[in-house]
């Protein structure tokens, strides 16, 4: 098996990984603008071989592992150099506006739009770990537009490497998105922001940080060349899950104003239902 993999970095490293373990025999093309990045997968095995777009013709399985930014404008010119039993799939945090983008493209059926709920806050080549996705549910968008071989030929690969698969269209997908992960990133920056800037008059207030604090900024230490243009891509549901976000914190602040720590200690009990809702999900490694 021919598997291309363009963005070799935590994503596209990680699915190497798996790749290699499942199928030996197979053999992994990297494509990426950062050669160094190239080089490094080279060296680490990921990859046994360098390539471009030319190399796609003839591939059986194509991943796309880049911003979704450059996806947008990528996508359609990487499945005009495949062939016709080539799959193509990606693993964007956004789904509308890249289905739109190809919805015309004579070759949209080989393009299968996934996105894999697998990470960690860490980027780059040497990010790459192996069983990321075991256990982590890869929503696939618009699944009728991919021929049906090709589908089988992905969904088999999914779940030989653990995932969940799970139906959704792109509008309910990026609007859902917003909320449990687009938002997280957004609360984990601006929070990681305030304590930075609190401590150019505090030096010692990172020594005080718990677990907690460290839990919580996590995901501020991912790539803002990623997100940016996630944020750009999903603004109408990311501002209207904010909007929501930012008035349960001034309702909070208001009961705090107003001694009403009986409503502070219900708003809590309240939220920790998010135990069984979360059950069961495994935490990212």
């Amino acid at each position: 098996m021919k598997v291309a993999i363009v963005g070799i970095g935590l994503i596209g490293g990680s699915f190497a990984k798996d790749v290699k373990k499942l199928y030996p025999e197979s053999k992994i093309y990297g494509i990426d603008t950062n050669m160094q990045h190239l080089d490094k997968a080279l060296r680490l095995g990921l990859i046994d071989v360098k390539s471009d777009y030319k190399g796609l013709y003839d591939a059986d399985i194509v991943m796309l592992a880049i911003p979704v930014d450059v996806l947008v404008q990528e996508l359609a010119v990487i499945l005009d150099a495949v062939g016709d039993d080539t799959v193509v799939f990606d693993a964007g945090s956004t789904k509308a506006l890249i289905c739109r983008a190809v919805e015309q493209h004579p070759k949209r059926r080989n393009f299968l739009a996934c996105h894999p709920i697998a990470g960690t806050e860490f980027s780059g080549p040497e990010a790459a770990i192996a069983d990321l996705y075991r256990g982590k549910t890869n929503i696939i968008c618009e699944v009728e537009k991919t021929a049906f071989k090709l589908q089988e030929k992905a969904l088999k690969i999914f779940q030989e490497m653990g995932m969940r698969i799970r139906y959704m269209n792109a509008d309910a997908h990026d609007k859902h998105i917003a909320y449990v992960s687009h938002l997280s990133h957004i609360s984990s920056f601006m929070l990681g922001k305030t304590v930075i800037e609190k401590e150019k008059n505090e030096r010692d207030i990172f020594d005080m940080a718990g677990s907690g604090f460290e839990s919580t900024v996590r995901l501020a230490k991912s790539s803002p060349a990623m997100w940016t243009p996630i944020f750009e891509q999903n603004k109408v549901n990311v501002i209207e899950t904010l909007t929501e976000y930012i008035q349960n914190l001034e309702d909070f602040k208001k009961m705090m104003l107003e001694d009403n720590f009986v409503a502070v200690y219900d708003e809590m009990e309240n939220t920790n239902r998010i135990k069984q809702i979360l059950n069961g999900i495994p935490l990212t490694k």
